[in-house]
């Protein structure tokens, strides 16, 4: 089962290496990590996205809690949340299949943000899946290189909406 969780540390040198090193000391493959600062600039989230089973995950959850610049750990798994994950993807371009591409993008809604007389390059926003869409879709027309971000999540309000809710649809 995959498992999302955010892990928020106090955002000194150092802390990314210490927990990952904890997955990796666990024989965790981390599938997915982003790390930024938070609303106050001296916390960081991590929100890091690993395959295993609920017992393991626990193990690791207690010992993350372990480390001094650790704030606090929310696995999002068991509640409902939101995740994104940004792509930016440059495919061949030629004049007989620009026409195409463009329409494949405006499908993924998409976002072109560089076009050259060879190339050219969309920003797509969505779930997982959305962005595996938009690479499998693109994918026949040829592509030049892919980024990806790592996803990103934040629980949601109980009182929201639940339109884009998810318990880990991705196991």
């Amino acid at each position: 089962m995959k498992h999302t969780i955010a892990v928020l540390v106090e955002n000194h040198f150092g802390v990314l290496s210490r927990v990952s090193g904890l997955f990796s000391g666990r024989g965790f493959n981390i599938d997915s990590l982003a790390v930024g600062e938070t609303e106050d600039p001296t916390v960081s989230r991590m929100t890091i996205v690993v395959k295993g089973d609920d017992r393991t995950l626990e193990q690791v959850k207690k010992q993350l809690n372990k480390l001094i610049e650790v704030i606090k750990v929310i696995d999002l798994t068991e509640k409902p949340y939101i995740d994104r994950e940004l792509l930016l993807i440059k495919v061949n371009l030629t004049p007989k299949t620009r026409s195409q591409i463009i329409e494949v993008a405006e499908l993924l809604g998409a976002k072109t943000i560089s076009v050259g007389s060879k190339s050219i390059s969309f920003e797509v926003v969505g779930e997982s899946n959305h962005v595996e869409n938009a690479i499998n879709l693109l994918g026949p027309f040829g592509v030049k290189e892919v980024v990806r971000t790592g996803r990103i999540a934040i629980s949601r309000d109980e009182t929201e909406a639940p339109s884009d809710t998810k318990k880990d649809s991705t196991s």
